[in-house]
């Protein structure tokens, strides 16, 4: 027995007479249970997106229980765990033995599941999602709770036990299990739309991205790199951290824009102290154009109010005012040490500290306004002819697959 899974050899028969697999992942549904009539919109592009991140494991068995799915790969079902735990939508999962559907059954699974495990007390709880077995849940329990006495020797504590075993009864079997393995929640990807992140390289836009997708949105990315004028480490980064983020949505797409020039042409216009945000504001609205082209609906960034002097509240809203879809800003209300916590426990933190030179900083004056004045902006803005910038950015994007390594180089006129 490995990780609180029983190895019992009794398989149970399943549905339309078929051998069901002995072990399963059950995954259990977050937000997706309190959708309403819109439930089975939901759960279809969670199994969409299930199968997506386990395709290396197919062929899948796949069960809906209520708000639970039951996975198995057969004897590579322990291999679903690291995959699924990241499976936007589900709440938790638990690794589940498959046991013919007869307290006997339960309570020798029951048994060999808490043999190797330490403690001195255990409860059992029971969920009968069939109403037609012939035991009550309070009296499977304490049929199963005896057996385990007996064979065991642990004390019954029902408040705080060191040691739990649950027993769901469905309609032709009963699944036992031990574990509880947290699941991220949200949404599943997908749900909610598509986005564009603008991504930096940095702490802050990973996390941000990553809570976007667990809000239900599927996510592209465009990084403006400060080239000619800087080296290809920011864009490098991207491409790793991108391939990090790819585990929640699969498939991400990369659109890398050259944007040193125009940094140097907004210089040239005498940007001075705006420096800095008529260059995100002209990001901005390349973005946008961007997002228009490829049919998505909102931007995301990672601004966290007040970090910088490009995120007071007056800068957010100037540099808003450039966009015509909604801007979506995740981290707006944490701090600093809060957005390095998520980088670190979603694995995004050691590639976001490798030095890089920001392109943010490129061109720009030493001061940077912290409240920049919206009609000077826009008078740069007509001194460097922003509709033709904006299309030699986006004519100039390139774009990028990290899971598969394409590269799809802009068409050169």
């Amino acid at each position: 027995m490995t990780e609180g899974v029983a190895t019992s050899t009794t398989s149970a028969e399943v549905g339309r007479g078929e051998a069901a697999p002995k072990e399963w992942v059950l995954l259990k549904f977050g937000e997706i249970a309190l959708r309403g009539r819109n439930r089975r919109h939901y759960e279809a592009l969670l199994r969409r997106n299930m199968r997506n991140a386990a395709r290396e494991l197919e062929p899948l068995s796949v069960r809906r229980r209520g708000g639970v799915l039951a996975v198995s790969a057969g004897e590579r079902t322990p291999a679903l765990v690291e995959p699924l735990r990241d499976l936007l939508g589900v709440s938790l999962l638990h690794r589940a033995v498959c046991l013919p559907k007869t307290p006997e059954a339960a309570a020798a699974c029951a048994i060999e599941l808490l043999a190797d495990q330490r403690g001195e007390s255990f409860a059992i709880r029971c969920r009968r999602r069939d109403k037609r077995f012939h035991l009550t849940s309070p009296e499977l329990a304490a049929y199963v709770g005896r057996a385990v006495q007996e064979a065991l020797a642990l004390g019954v504590d029902l408040s705080e036990p060191d040691l739990e075993v649950h027993l769901e009864v469905d309609r032709h079997e009963i699944f036992a299990y031990s574990e509880r393995i947290p699941g991220r929640g949200g949404l599943p990807v997908g749900s909610s739309g598509r986005a564009l992140v603008l991504f930096s390289g940095g702490i802050d836009s990973p996390v941000a991205a990553f809570y976007a997708m667990k809000r239900g949105l599927r996510c592209d990315f465009v990084h403006f790199s400060g080239r000619p004028f800087t080296g290809p480490e920011s864009i490098y980064k991207c491409y790793g951290l991108i391939r990090q983020l790819d585990r929640f949505q699969g498939d991400s797409r990369l659109f890398v824009v050259p944007f040193g020039h125009q940094q140097k042409a907004l210089a040239g216009v005498g940007a001075g102290r705006l420096q800095i945000v008529a260059h995100r504001r002209l990001m901005v609205r390349a973005a946008c154009a961007l997002a228009h082209r490829e049919e998505l609906a909102a931007l995301v960034t990672g601004d966290c109010l007040g970090q910088v002097s490009s995120q007071t509240l007056h800068n957010l809203s100037v540099v808003e005012e450039a966009s015509d879809l909604p801007m979506l800003r995740p981290l707006i209300g944490f701090d600093k040490q809060e957005v390095i916590g998520v980088a670190r426990e979603l694995g995004t933190l050691e590639l976001s500290n490798l030095p890089a030179e920001d392109c943010c900083t490129l061109f720009s004056s030493s001061l940077a306004e912290t409240r920049a004045e919206a009609g000077a902006l826009r008078q740069l803005e007509e001194r460097l002819g922003l509709a033709e910038v904006v299309e030699q950015l986006l004519e100039a994007a390139t774009l990028v697959r990290p899971a598969s390594g394409e590269v799809r180089l802009p068409v050169q006129p």
